[in-house]
């Protein structure tokens, strides 16, 4: 699709950005398995955790085709910190938009907006990834409020955030209709991080095992209406798929820059290697692969952007994309030869990054049952 120049510019800025602020800093985030707050600041300055916040409330009012543009900029510097945005984005902003009180709003949401704190999402469980209405997380009622008792897993963000978004079961006989969601500051009493997990990647992107004993939540932080939870819970499925689609396009066109500046300076029989078919024709298989997944993406962003449904178009998106990345970060290091399994060049780490993409945010096989599902009706 043909940018605005709105849409340039952004796109622009951000990636300037990422390439002088964030990724020469990467592998020390990794080491440290953390990001300096500083770093949370500029984001901030930048409007980037609040990207598609209506600027009435202080964001940056960003529409989708924007926000996918710079997922994908901020994923190029850096795999981790783009799950970490999009997930406060798409997941946690827009859910305390849509769903949120007035006095939700007022309480949370500066706070998020600014930077002074993210949050985390915690719908997964040991036995409950992808279907949501299998949750044991159990929400039982109490004057005045709830108390919360349960695990989840893989929660990201879970050591970091300020607030959780926690769905819970108030009825196991009611189904998907049985599950609230429940605002959470992570500072209440019973609310604990278990383990933080030891990734293949993302390791600056803390992924953790949360427990509930006994955290007590006042009616007043249910989020939505009572009952609500399976649906609040899918309703964040496009602009989350998107998200990860936009960061799958990102990680890959990182990898596939570095082999082709590599192929351009390497020597082999006399000449530079991207001369030699072998090389070149697997460069421009790589580069029409990632081209076509990034105009998918930002397909669905604009059907978004239109007010038309694009859980369809962003499932391929999701689908696409990282499978992809997968093959176009694995096509780099083979370009790079040996070279591309040190850690010198970089392309090391966005393989480990990557190859998560085709399992958060829905499985691959969940997006292919979701297309399945459309091409049948």
């Amino acid at each position: 699709m043909i940018l605005s120049d709105t849409q340039t510019a952004i796109r622009d800025m951000v990636r300037t950005f990422a390439r002088e602020a964030i990724r020469p800093n990467v592998m020390a985030y990794e080491a440290a398995g953390a990001y300096p707050t500083d770093l949370f600041a500029r984001l901030a300055e930048l409007g980037l955790w609040s990207m598609t916040a209506p600027e009435s409330v202080g964001g940056a009012g960003l529409d989708a085709v924007s926000y996918a543009l710079v997922l994908m900029e901020v994923a190029a510097g850096d795999g981790a910190l783009s799950t970490i945005l999009s997930i406060h984005n798409s997941l946690i902003v827009s859910a305390l938009l849509k769903y949120g009180s007035a006095a939700q709003q007022d309480r949370f949401l500066g706070d998020l907006i600014a930077g002074r704190f993210t949050g985390a999402f915690a719908l997964t469980e040991a036995d409950a990834g992808s279907d949501a209405s299998a949750l044991r997380t159990k929400a039982l009622r109490v004057d005045g409020g709830w108390r919360l008792n349960g695990a989840k897993q893989f929660i990201s963000n879970g050591r970091i955030a300020g607030l959780a978004i926690v769905f819970a079961v108030i009825d196991p006989s009611a189904g998907k209709r049985g599950l609230s969601a429940f605002l959470v500051p992570t500072d209440s009493p019973g609310y604990g991080v278990d383990k933080v997990e030891h990734k293949l990647g993302q390791s600056a992107s803390d992924t953790c095992a949360i427990r509930f004993d006994d955290v007590f939540v006042p009616d007043e932080l249910v989020l939505g209406t009572v009952g609500d939870g399976y649906r609040i819970a899918l309703a964040n499925l496009e602009a989350g798929r998107i998200g990860i689609a936009a960061q799958c396009v990102g990680m890959a066109a990182a990898a596939l820059d570095i082999a082709i500046a590599y192929a351009r300076d390497r020597q082999s029989f006399g000449q530079p290697i991207i001369q030699h078919q072998a090389v070149g024709h697997r460069l421009a298989d790589l580069a029409a692969r990632l081209e076509a997944a990034r105009q998918l993406v930002l397909h669905a962003a604009a059907v978004r952007d239109s007010g038309a449904s694009c859980l369809i178009e962003a499932s391929m998106a999701k689908l696409v994309a990282s499978e992809m990345a997968e093959a176009v970060v694995s096509g780099a290091i083979q370009t790079l030869g040996g070279y591309g399994y040190l850690e010198d060049y970089g392309v090391a780490k966005i393989y480990r990054d990557v190859r998560v993409c085709q399992i958060y945010e829905g499985t691959s096989d969940i997006q292919r049952m979701v297309i399945a599902r459309a091409l049948a009706t």
